[in-house]
């Protein structure tokens, strides 16, 4: 029984978290929409004073109404307890990235930094009736308390920056965003430029106009400032509210360390890592902070909030006392193509010990890890047909000719070879020296690759001819190529380091097929594919002449057909 509600506060925990989340996105959303439109309103400052006053007119129509201004107040509340809850909840901060402590740390700078600006403003406003126009608020920054002002450019900055952070984070994951990135970028460094300019040319022009002292007496009059026992108010309570913001941010912290010490106190649970390692945490603890809290490495692009997939572990002994996957969970696993003991570290808490594995690689994991991809991109056996190709005698080519030209033939060639391989559907793994590699039927089938790479085959062949005569007074031959196709299992996945990483095929049928390139030598042909590629094609080649050849590696000799010329080939 006791397990059983450790599972499902567990469960109702990760629920929590997530709904948690989901206020924190739609509140901060919010805030940054209304952050936005207020340093645009400032931009205006570059024009005039009265053009700046005028776009306020529109700005505070928008937002100053009884409806926008509880969905405007009540997303700061929210938005400030949800991030407070999570910084009460996490139990670690090893692991995140620098972008996510830079985001936490302007985060609870910007209460303090824009307390004063609330309460001067809109707060004067209603309970005493301040014309809050941008003459008011220039004559106090810029006249009246300068300093001000240098506090108001951070508040500016600081919010900005967190707020463009947090959307960072989010969009990060989206192939629009990341492919749209650079313009996404100017537009987060082009509006807090406009702002603090227009922001700084209206107090220009508000400090010369505050030498007439006609003009003061008139705006301060329009302003209608408070009596002095009012602003003496006003003063004390944005010093309370400052000291009282900075007592509750140091009350988080100590209920955060109060809360792990009590769960530390309580009867652990073991987690067990691949390579032996065993680590012992607070129950309802998630794996992910079971191995930040003990140093171990473990990939999580989005930090831990059920995002990416990038944390995902396969889980050994264990799986059926764990607490179910929540319905987020579940769409994240879903939509990586993730097998049925596969869970993810940042979302699943032990109640009972449990034997974990890691599945991605902590410093070579990218935003792309998080996306939806293809099965047999974690590594899985399919039946595919390879094919490569080789110049023939391209080492005595290149050591009559200067790098360049070396470098312009080839290149000339793999653009011709490149383009004739992936318009008959076929995918280049990879450019080795003057050779490539290619894989047909990766995404469909052994036939339709079958068919789709002896295409390819003729189609290089064609493309081999036209670069010839395009490249007659270059050469003091043409160009010849030796090509190999062979059919069958093969492992594919998605391997490399970093940026290197793609998926590519390993296996029997890849050497294979780089063997059967090589014997394009020794039969004087430029295409030598198995007779199980053809099959697979269903493709009548009994024109083409067969050869019982011995392929190293392999105990049983291999048919295949020589093809002389591969443009003649059927198709």
């Amino acid at each position: 029984m006791t397990d059983i509600g450790s599972a499902a506060r567990a469960s109702s925990g990760t629920d929590t978290a997530y709904i948690l989340r989901q206020v924190r996105l739609g509140s901060g959303l919010v805030l940054m929409f209304y952050v936005f439109t207020h340093l645009v309103n400032h931009a205006f400052g570059l024009w005039s004073l009265e053009v700046l006053e005028q776009v306020r007119e529109v700005f505070v129509g928008f937002w100053r109404p009884l409806p926008a201004t509880i969905v405007l107040y009540g997303a700061l509340v929210l938005h400030v307890l949800a991030a407070m809850h999570a910084i009460i909840s996490r139990e670690s901060m090893m692991g995140t990235t620098w972008q996510e402590r830079l985001q936490l740390a302007l985060g609870l700078l910007t209460p303090y930094l824009i307390s004063d600006h609330i309460l001067g403003t809109r707060m004067v406003h209603e309970l005493f009736g301040v014309n809050d126009s941008y003459y008011s608020v220039l004559l106090t920054l810029w006249v009246f308390k300068p300093s001000a002002a240098l506090t108001q450019v951070a508040a500016l900055l600081v919010i900005w920056a967190h707020g463009c952070i947090g959307l960072h984070l989010w969009l990060r994951f989206k192939e629009s965003y990341r492919r749209h990135i650079a313009y996404w970028y100017g537009l987060a460094l082009l509006v807090p430029v406009l702002s603090i300019a227009g922001f700084v040319a209206a107090g220009v022009d508000i400090v010369r106009l505050s030498t007439d002292p006609g003009w003061m007496r008139q705006t301060i009059g329009a302003i209608n400032f408070p009596l002095q026992a009012d602003i003496d108010w006003v003063l004390a309570t944005m010093r309370d509210v400052g000291y009282g913001y900075i007592c509750f941010v140091v009350f988080i912290f100590v209920a955060r360390q109060a809360r792990i010490s009590v769960r530390k106190a309580r009867r652990g649970v073991t987690v067990q890592y691949h390579d032996g390692r065993e680590v012992m945490v607070a129950p309802g603890t998630s794996i992910l902070d079971a191995s930040r809290q003990s140093g171990i490495p473990h990939a999580s692009v989005c930090g831990g909030r059920g995002r990416c997939s990038t944390c995902r572990v396969r889980i050994g002994d264990g799986l059926d006392a764990l607490p179910p996957p929540s319905e987020a969970e579940l769409k994240v696993l879903e939509r990586v193509g993730a097998a049925p003991n596969v869970r993810l570290a940042c979302q699943t808490r032990p109640t009972e010990k449990v034997e974990v594995t890691p599945l991605l690689a902590p410093r070579q994991v990218s935003v792309q890890d998080a996306g939806a991809r293809a099965a047999y991109a974690q590594g899985q056996e399919r039946d595919i047909v390879v094919l490569f190709a080789d110049i023939r005698g391209f080492t005595q080519i290149s050591e009559q000719r200067l790098p360049y030209d070396v470098v312009f033939i080839l290149n000339r060639y793999f653009a011709e070879m490149g383009a004739a391989i992936e318009a008959s559907g076929g995918r280049i793994d990879k450019f080795i020296g003057d050779g490539i590699m290619a894989l047909f039927g990766v995404d469909d089938n052994l036939s339709d690759g079958a068919r789709h790479a002896i295409a390819a085959a003729k189609a290089m062949a064609d493309n081999l001819e036209k670069l010839n005569d395009s490249l007659e007074n270059d050469l003091d031959e043409p160009l010849r190529i030796g090509i190999g196709l062979h059919g069958g299992p093969a492992i594919v996945g998605e391997l490399g380091y970093r940026k290197t990483r793609g998926v590519t095929a390993v296996g029997d049928t890849v050497n294979t097929a780089s063997r059967l390139e090589a014997l394009t030598k020794d039969f004087a042909v430029q295409l030598v594919l198995s007779t199980e590629v053809a099959t697979a094609a269903g493709l009548d080649l009994s024109s083409y002449p067969i050869e019982e050849v011995s392929i190293r590696g392999r105990e049983e000799s291999l048919p295949v057909h020589l093809v002389k010329d591969a443009s003649g080939l059927p198709g």
